[in-house]
């Protein structure tokens, strides 16, 4: 048996399919993957997402400590509360010990940071952050109080202020994309994982299901993790364990525009080795790949490149329910071209490439 959400029950009466994911039961769908898909390509579905970690950092030194934590430099959210930073959390060798998002908060006691990292990686990501803050004069907090849903899609805006409080309403309607505000012992932030416009939620477990319930009443229909998994491939995001790890660089995962160079006087975990990858020219790269004919990519199939003696490999792979054919993203060699050779099924199948991203908004890219 793993860990439970708050909404563990709600699950099981409302029909989800339960399964292990990173030691946690959590809903793959509900009955169709691809009818939640695209629901919030089309109008909007929510997902629990309580899983994931949420450290809050306070004290003294918590930008300190964070400019060196992270590869992306928090300095650049200083002057708007709660905006959020993406970045990656590197080893000293300039591997991704996990990607994760931090917002600016404010309050009485002064500036501090939330941080939501990985439920996959949350031991190795705390043992870390633990590790590190021991230097510093800091305070880790695990929220393990708050739950935490997604609600996304063109209409997820609008429906969810239908049913919260006018406070909440008028909260929802001043946030910026990729900014997070508090509402009493609420947090409501325009961020997510899928593509499209939408929120992220943290409020109290003892709340939650009431919400969630008012959410689906509402014409907001529950949501699981494949489909999860499709709309943020689609969007050409990263999850961890594919598209970066520990022993992967994030030049070679389509996150050089995460890292700060600026100031060049900030040092930070893993900047002399990437910055050694950097100047030397990386050899691997993150590309998309499309295969508009029959048959479906999948992660771990080889890629082959035209006057390159080095393979590459399809980190993710799935059909495409907004395109109909089946896209993937892959690491492969830097010099590759327009076109590449996968291997499926003992056959070299002929792909395009194309920029890591193939759906935003409901339109596609590609």
């Amino acid at each position: 048996m793993g860990f439970k959400t708050a909404l563990y029950a709600t699950h099981q009466a409302m029909g989800g399919k339960l399964v292990d994911f990173g030691g946690w039961d959590m809903p793959l769908h509900y009955g169709s993957q691809i009818e939640e898909h695209n629901h919030v390509r089309q109008n909007a579905g929510m997902f629990d997402v309580s899983h994931m970690t949420v450290v809050d950092v306070k004290g003294a030194d918590a930008k300190a400590y964070l400019q060196y934590l992270l590869a992306n430099d928090v300095a650049k959210i200083d002057a708007v509360p709660g905006k959020a930073l993406y970045s990656g959390m590197l080893n000293p060798e300039g591997g991704v010990i996990d990607d994760l998002i931090v917002y600016n908060m404010q309050d009485s006691s002064g500036a501090w940071f939330r941080t939501v990292v990985n439920c996959g990686t949350r031991e190795k990501d705390l043992a870390w952050m633990n590790k590190i803050a021991a230097d510093f004069k800091v305070e880790l907090t695990e929220r393990d109080d708050l739950a935490m849903v997604a609600i996304q899609g063109p209409k997820a805006i609008e429906l969810t202020k239908t049913v919260v409080s006018p406070a909440r309403a008028a909260l929802i309607d001043g946030l910026k994309v990729f900014q997070g505000l508090p509402e009493g012992d609420w947090f409501i932030a325009r961020t997510g994982y899928t593509g499209e416009d939408g929120l992220e939620i943290m409020l109290p477990n003892a709340e939650v299901e009431s919400f969630w319930t008012a959410l689906n009443q509402a014409g907001v229909p529950a949501c699981g993790l494949a489909a999860r998994d499709t709309l943020r491939l689609e969007a050409g995001m990263n999850l961890y364990g594919h598209e970066m790890d520990d022993s992967v660089s994030p030049l070679a995962a389509n996150m050089g525009w995460t890292i700060a160079w600026q100031p060049a006087e900030r040092n930070f975990i893993g900047r002399s080795a990437i910055e050694a990858e950097k100047n030397a020219g990386p050899a691997f790269k993150l590309v998309g790949l499309v295969l508009r004919e029959r048959g479906v990519m999948r992660a771990e199939q080889v890629v082959s490149v035209d006057g390159s003696d080095q393979k590459g490999l399809i980190t993710s792979g799935t059909f495409s329910p907004t395109l109909g054919y089946s896209i993937a993203l892959a690491r492969v060699p830097t010099n590759i071209g327009k076109q590449c050779h996968v291997e499926m099924r003992g056959k070299q199948v002929l792909v395009d490439v194309v920029a890591p991203n193939f759906v935003r908004n409901g339109k596609p890219l590609v």
